[in-house]
């Protein structure tokens, strides 16, 4: 990635956070074997600034879109008691195989770990971490291997891979997802999860920001056959880039 590229993936810009559309299949840190991460690129994002933005929460590597930074020590502590309290908002998208029973539902799940030796993989546990999400039905369509379903789910916490278990266990598993779904390990269906909008409650004297991170590619394909339509508008006055403040 280019520092342009990154620039390019700039949602929304104030002085205390940003906002950037994460892309797939990058780690969002370095890992302990190494490699490269998202925070490699964060230099291009300074804005005049002495440090790099910082990572205010994490995204799964190969889960992409809205994804906050905060700009300095004190808006990193912020936006910390922000996450910790669940004043945060969180909208994802996802495209699964089969379909819910109903067009809405709750799921009320704890999360633990899987075991030692899987590092991240959860697993349902009554004894382990609450995990509570709420979904909705967007969409549906009858794909080659059977029916596939758009669905809009909201987190009210914060697990690891809390959407990818809690849609697995439900029975409806998010396409693309080689731990907790039915596709193979190395195979070209990237997952189908995408961190679609994100309100952050950041100011006391002004309304949340929201914003929202376009569609990926690789979703496009399958989210139009749920009856997604993709809509295009001009920017305006108004609109998170240009209405920024830059200290």
């Amino acid at each position: 990635m280019t520092p342009e590229e990154m620039l390019s993936r700039l949602l929304y810009r104030d002085g205390l956070m940003l906002v950037i559309d994460k892309p797939a299949g990058l780690s969002v840190h370095r890992g302990p074997k190494g490699g490269a991460s998202l925070e490699d690129y964060f230099e291009a994002l300074r804005f005049g600034l002495p440090r790099d933005p910082a990572l205010a929460h994490r995204l799964d590597r190969d889960t992409s879109g809205c994804l906050v930074l905060g700009r300095h020590r004190k808006a990193l502590a912020k936006l910390g008691d922000l996450f910790k309290q669940r004043r945060i908002g969180k909208t994802y998208w996802a495209v699964v195989e089969g379909r819910p029973a109903t067009d809405t539902g709750h799921i009320d799940m704890p999360l633990g770990k899987r075991d030692d030796t899987r590092g991240w993989w959860m697993k349902p546990d009554p004894n382990g971490q609450p995990a509570q999400t709420d979904w909705r039905v967007r969409g549906e369509a009858n794909g080659p291997t059977g029916r596939l379903t758009w669905l809009e789910l909201e987190p009210r916490t914060g697990r690891t891979h809390q959407l990818r278990v809690h849609c697995a266990e439900m029975g409806w598993p998010i396409v693309g997802d080689p731990v907790y779904g039915t596709a193979a390990r190395g195979g070209d269906t990237p997952l189908h999860l995408h961190a679609r909008g994100i309100v952050v409650p950041i100011s006391n004297s002004k309304p949340p920001v929201s914003v929202e991170a376009p569609a990926p590619a690789h979703m496009l394909g399958k989210l139009a056959a749920c009856g997604w339509v993709e809509t295009v508008r001009p920017r305006e006055s108004g609109d998170p880039l240009l209405d920024q403040h830059t200290t």
